[in-house]
């Protein structure tokens, strides 16, 4: 079986740490084989760079995360600018647009937003470098901005939830489509319509660990401890085995794909 990657994976979050060393072998057990590590603040940049230099399979991303809006400074860009020159980055990312967030908070508005959005664009188009984007919904006005500023260098928009016609507009502009743990819901019936229409060349796997829990496999009721557990990286082969039941394609033929995708749209040929 072809050895999967974890197009985002927030490894370095303490959560995940804390189940090491053992989660990592786990990884592998599970035929996990690669994590690409995005970034969601410039206080973390260094954590990740420390973690992700200690193996070749955990490929760095750094962006500006939307969340934490509040805490960014214009002088963050900058050292953005300066750790994705030294470090060589797969992605600037985590990136993006959140309309779910209050807007009307400080740090937080659609202008606002957009500023940071925008400016990490254009620095990765500077150092020709996709980006991983985070939306919610805001699929529309990203798209919009992507082609307004003529953005070619593609990327993952990760977590994707949107409609098929979203999806299309966003791979036309060279993106991937990220699938997580939402699929293994079996509510999640307009995703799993998205999973089976898109073409398979179009999709990546991703878990978004510690975050996106995935559904109970036995279906068994979950109490506070349970619900508490991070989500995991060697959870991956569930999203994996959810799409092969929903797609006509083999469950190998599936993981060769998204996996030559995933390297396709990063460009982590020349790095393996």
């Amino acid at each position: 079986m072809q050895q999967l990657i974890d197009s985002h994976c927030h490894w370095d979050h303490p959560r995940l740490q804390n189940l090491q060393p053992h989660l990592w072998q786990s990884c592998l057990d599970q035929g996990v084989g690669q994590l690409v590590v995005p970034g969601t603040q410039k206080a973390f940049f260094a954590r990740q760079i420390t973690l992700c230099d200690q193996h070749p399979c955990w490929h760095l991303a750094f962006g500006l995360h939307p969340y934490f809006n509040d805490k960014h400074t214009r002088q963050h860009l900058i050292d953005l600018a300066d750790t994705i020159g030294h470090y060589k980055p797969v992605a600037v990312g985590e990136i993006g647009l959140d309309f779910a967030l209050d807007t009307s908070l400080e740090g937080f508005s659609i202008a606002q937003q957009e500023y940071w959005f925008v400016a990490q664009v254009k620095l990765a188009q500077q150092e020709k470098l996709p980006i991983i984007v985070h939306s919610r919904k805001a699929n529309d006005r990203i798209g919009q901005l992507l082609r307004q500023l003529k953005f070619d260098q593609g990327g993952i928009v990760h977590g994707f939830s949107g409609s098929v016609q979203q999806a299309e507009k966003f791979t036309q502009l060279g993106f991937k489509i990220g699938l997580g743990g939402n699929l293994t819901y079996e509510r999640a019936q307009a995703l799993r319509r998205l999973a089976q229409a898109l073409p398979l060349t179009d999709i990546v796997l991703e878990t978004d660990a510690p975050d996106m829990p995935m559904s109970r496999q036995d279906g068994a009721r979950q109490d506070r401890a349970e619900k508490d557990e991070p989500n995991r990286p060697d959870n991956l082969p569930r999203v994996l085995a959810v799409l092969a039941q929903l797609r006509p394609e083999s469950l190998a033929e599936i993981a060769m794909q998204t996996v030559a995708n995933t390297i396709d749209v990063l460009r982590l040929k020349s790095l393996l």
